[in-house]
């Protein structure tokens, strides 16, 4: 591939990662470009796309959902400035029952009442479904056959964390969760 088409490849590949309003797979690139490219080929180019982006006020992340852009840490304060948001609070019942799924998932609603000590709120639960930070994901093998819940790459990426190896150590988890709050994102 000559200079030019590589050059082209990439600001095509910059604008569908732009133009996405959900972090980018690599499946989904590949597809974009009609498999001319290998996982490894578009994970070159995506290297390449984020050095094109070294000195500029966006970079180019992963996520545990794929790639997407994002304003550089340096100049989150001139955004916040500029277009105010307000930040998601998250009560302490729901960081609780979410950092129960996040590090003994799988868990059934039984579960996280033994864990905690007190029974769940259910509107708390509703929330977490609705974010899509948490799922469903099959059925332990009991009677009433629980369904067991885990937490979703849209968790992680509302916590700005790849994987759950990520997550801070079990002690410090409530702490972590109510400070990221501010950070945290529902879409």
């Amino acid at each position: 591939m000559n200079t030019t088409q590589q050059h082209d490849h990439l600001m095509q590949l910059e604008a569908i990662i732009f133009a996405s309003d959900t972090p980018v797979s690599i499946q989904f690139l590949k597809a974009a470009f009609k498999n001319k490219y290998n996982k490894q080929e578009i994970k070159a180019l995506l290297q390449q796309l984020a050095t094109l982006q070294y000195g500029r006020s966006i970079e180019l992340i992963e996520t545990a959902q794929g790639y997407r852009f994002q304003v550089r840490a340096k100049y989150r304060e001139t955004i916040q400035e500029t277009w105010p948001e307000k930040p998601i609070k998250l009560s302490a019942s729901l960081v609780e029952i979410l950092a129960v799924i996040a590090y003994h998932q799988p868990m059934t609603r039984a579960d996280i009442e033994h864990i905690r000590g007190v029974t769940n709120n259910s509107q708390v639960l509703r929330t977490l479904f609705d974010w899509e930070w948490i799922k469903e994901s099959g059925f332990r093998e009991a009677p009433g056959r629980p369904a067991l819940l885990v937490t979703t790459p849209q968790f992680l990426n509302a916590f700005g964390v790849l994987s759950l190896s990520e997550l801070p150590p079990l002690q410090d988890t409530k702490d972590v969760f109510m400070t990221l709050d501010a950070h945290a994102t529902t879409s």
